[in-house]
């Protein structure tokens, strides 16, 4: 999902505890570097704030090399675990957008 989903998930998000079940999100920010999109810039500088006061464990990665480690380590922890983590891959490390600027 995209860092604009995160507010959208919040509710959902509580069940992960409740229910102890897992969940591997994994997140592409906006609202950061490079972003010309006003409306994104909200979400995008609080999700990991957000994600982790509704109980997520929230990691930004901001390193290329770093995300595949990531995400492998992520996933084996929520399932081991019945853990709830986010990998939140950084904007920079995503295509530069500019829908036709």
């Amino acid at each position: 999902m995209q860092s604009s989903g995160v507010g959208n998930c919040i509710n959902m998000l509580s069940l992960t505890q409740s229910c102890k079940f897992p969940l591997l999100m994994i997140v592409t920010m906006r609202g950061q570097y490079k972003e010309f999109n006003s409306w994104q810039m909200p979400m995008g500088q609080n999700a990991q704030e957000i994600l982790k006061l509704a109980g997520v464990t929230a990691r930004m990665i901001d390193e290329m090399d770093a995300v595949a480690p990531a995400v492998a380590d992520a996933a084996e922890e929520v399932f081991a675990d019945n853990a709830c983590i986010a990998v939140m891959v950084h904007q920079k490390l995503m295509p530069v957008k500019t829908f036709g600027k």
